[in-house]
């Protein structure tokens, strides 16, 4: 039986070389220049910093920008409403994605069910200890999978997916 694994996950490594490049690009331009622009990366996602709260979106903007450049989807990103931070300061909390949560796997299920020209069987596996959710789906030929594989990435949905364990 041949399967695979849908989950969720943004390349860390290409992660951390996005926020490299919007922090060498928050120093070098003129605009954010006095601004005390910055971007810190957190356990949850990024907390960007700037002392208006027009300057704080567009260093939020520059994070997605780099993103989108190292072939990152943004919809691992959740951006937050700026917030005062005291004294002349505000922060922006962008949220990142790192699992794909049980309400979108369902709904990836109920995808994968509605067209039965497949010989597949996705199930709903879950994580509790690291709060990891995936899809495996499992049938006889390798060319389901596949066939599988790029309906979901032509649909429109609310999670960046990706495809790791393939079985044969």
């Amino acid at each position: 039986m041949a399967s695979m694994d849908i989950v969720s996950k943004p390349d860390m490594h290409e992660v951390r070389n996005a926020l490299d490049q919007a922090e060498k690009e928050l120093k070098q331009r003129w605009d954010f220049k006095d601004t005390d622009a910055l971007i810190e990366q957190n356990e949850g996602g990024f907390k960007c910093t700037a002392n208006s709260e027009e300057k704080v979106k567009a260093v939020a903007e520059v994070l997605e920008d780099k993103f989108v450049k190292r072939k990152l989807s943004i919809k691992f990103l959740e951006r937050k409403d700026p917030q005062p931070a005291g004294g002349m300061k505000w922060t922006l909390t962008v949220l990142l994605k790192k699992s794909l949560d049980s309400d979108n796997a369902k709904k990836i299920v109920a995808l994968i069910k509605e067209q039965k020209q497949w010989k597949v069987q996705p199930a709903i596996q879950g994580d509790k200890k690291t709060d990891e959710t995936k899809v495996r789906v499992t049938g006889k030929q390798i060319d389901d999978l596949q066939a599988v594989r790029q309906f979901l990435l032509g649909q429109d949905l609310p999670v960046a997916l990706s495809f790791e364990n393939y079985q044969r």
